[in-house]
């Protein structure tokens, strides 16, 4: 389909998305590849910061759109079983996920997200605007097929990955974070100034490789792998979904940090590139794996429900 006859919404969105990719990976060889479908949401692009390339891509995802369910300071992945000892998360999603949140609690517990079959724990630092924490307006998890979409199988149940880099002392060390103004195509690691009328948002990228065995790792993050050239690694060669967070928060201009930890101390006035995200995978086997069918491997866009729009 030319440019110029897509659906105005989405052609906006498509076009940002590309633009902030630019921003936060200049070198980056940008490839757009505009088929019958238009580009919806975030369907229309593909990131793999590791490696280099971005590029847009016939539409495959499905969602689940959630809110925040609570805040406290736990991390039931890097602190399991020990109460108050994280920095404090937002948690989306599930309500039961605390330091003891196994797929067990997790399956018997509730959600409020759409579809309710997601039963899954998402979670993210708290963000804080001068000292008061801000809860997200909108948050949208995505599970896209980025590449190898015809061989991608679901999330196994249990799995428990991490992206980005807590502990982060330079924008540089932590790639997989960006920060962006709804309504305006900029991005960076780093909070931004959003104007007045905008808000601030963020996305967040999680990895489409595992190695096939292991449902966590000892740092969370040697199970699974990025894709160097929109290709798996052999030491990783099972094809995921890429499972990504749009999150939206009703605030704008400065005064902007995170809960985070500076020197073995939990603080709430961490900087904007220690963002990192966090997911257990407790969807409903079935449905998810119609997701994948209907979904991905179909490579059509599919609505909370599961089914092509």
């Amino acid at each position: 389909m030319p440019a110029q006859t897509l659906p105005k919404p989405g052609w906006k969105r498509f076009r940002r998305r590309i633009m902030a990719a630019v921003a936060v990976t200049p070198l980056a060889m940008v490839v757009i590849l505009l088929t019958t479908q238009s580009p919806t949401g975030h369907s229309a692009h593909a990131t793999t910061f590791d490696a280099g390339p971005i590029v847009a891509f016939a539409a495959s995802e499905f969602r689940a759109n959630c809110s925040s369910s609570h805040r406290a300071g736990n991390d039931p992945i890097v602190f399991p079983g020990q109460t108050n000892v994280s920095h404090i998360h937002e948690f989306f999603g599930n309500r039961t996920t605390n330091a003891h949140s196994t797929l067990q609690s997790l399956r018997a517990g509730t959600t409020n997200c759409q579809p309710a079959v997601d039963l899954s724990a998402y979670w993210v630092p708290t963000v804080y605007k001068n000292g008061v924490a801000i809860t997200p307006e909108s948050v949208i998890i995505y599970y896209q097929g980025i590449h190898n979409a015809s061989q991608a199988v679901a999330p196994p149940q249990g799995l428990r990955t991490v992206v980005g880099n807590a502990g982060a002392t330079t924008a540089d060390q932590n790639p997989a974070v960006r920060w962006s103004c709804v309504g305006h195509g900029a991005s960076s690691r780093d909070f931004m100034n959003c104007p007045p009328g905008s808000k601030l948002e963020t996305y967040l990228d999680f990895p489409t490789c595992w190695n096939g065995r292991d449902l966590d790792s000892p740092n969370h993050k040697d199970h699974m792998a990025f894709a160097p050239g929109l290709v798996c690694p052999p030491s990783h060669p099972v094809v995921l979904p890429r499972t990504e967070f749009l999150i939206t928060y009703p605030v704008n201009g400065t005064g902007l940090t995170l809960a985070g930890t500076r020197n073995g101390v939990n603080v709430t006035t961490a900087p904007g590139f220690t963002f990192h995200g966090d997911f257990m995978n407790a969807w409903d086997p079935a449905e998810l794996e119609r997701r994948m069918r209907d979904c991905i491997r179909a490579q059509r866009v599919c609505g909370t429900n599961g089914n092509p729009i």
